[in-house]
């Protein structure tokens, strides 16, 4: 008695506590792509031409042109195979659509077979399939989770992905921009700044993730500061070339 008042306690805590992330809204790829892309490949951009010696004018205008540049970039980019991708998705439902309503009781046998396969007994997987597609809506949904492995109901928004996309690769590629337009004249200040981001960034992403915030955070700061310093390395060895 006492293991099925235990079972049934943990059963009610289960059902209470058990919250899911949103793991196919459409804004969490993206927003975390282009706030790593923002950052690196702007920082990447200014140190090059930094290492070519030119003027703290042209590294800030490079930046601001760099920010503007990739963020209408990185926002076409995920709105189009956002969109794409939803409108295969949706021809790929509209054939099931078709089928449902020309041959539905094939469809129907096909849906009791995947039970059937599953481990459901065919008398049972008949009578599950018959009940469920009663509902042509239901029965499409059902259909699109099995067969396709996708939720019609929480498809990817295009838009969602290109504003997600234009902010975040804003907001990071503004970071080493910053410095300079409240004044500095050095670049150590940017790249700092720019650094103690990408670290913050693969931190936060950690929280999110199965990676400790330190690992994510270190593995960032790593490959932002590889790229600072190669681009940086090239701008001077092609600044001394052309010079």
């Amino acid at each position: 008695m006492a293991i099925i008042e235990t079972e049934a306690a943990l059963h009610e805590a289960h059902r209470d506590n058990h919250t899911h992330r949103d793991v196919n809204g459409g804004w969490l790829r993206p927003a975390v792509f282009g706030a790593m892309d923002g950052l690196v490949s702007n920082l990447a951009l200014m140190t090059g031409v930094a290492g070519g010696s030119v003027s703290h004018q042209t590294i800030v205008i490079t930046g601001l042109a760099g920010l503007a540049a990739g963020a209408f970039s990185m926002a076409a980019g995920e709105y189009t195979s956002v969109a794409s991708q939803r409108e295969l998705v949706e021809a790929e439902l509209d054939v099931e659509r078709r089928e449902l309503r020309k041959h539905p009781q094939d469809e129907e046998d096909e849906l009791a077979a995947l039970y059937v396969a599953r481990g459901v007994e065919p008398e049972l997987a008949r009578e599950v399939a018959r009940q469920l597609s009663e509902d042509p809506e239901q029965a499409l949904e059902i259909h699109a989770r099995e067969e396709l492995g996708i939720d019609p109901g929480d498809l990817p928004s295009p838009l969602v992905a290109a504003v997600s996309s234009f902010g975040s690769f804003a907001l990071g590629a503004l970071l080493p921009v910053l410095p300079f337009l409240l004044g500095a004249t050095a670049l150590w200040p940017a790249v700092l700044l720019a650094l103690a981001g990408l670290f913050g960034c693969g931190a936060v992403v950690a929280k999110v993730t199965a990676r400790s915030w330190w690992y994510s955070g270190l593995r960032q700061l790593a490959l932002g500061g590889a790229a600072a310093g190669v681009t940086y390395a090239l701008g001077s060895l092609f600044g001394t070339a052309v010079g």
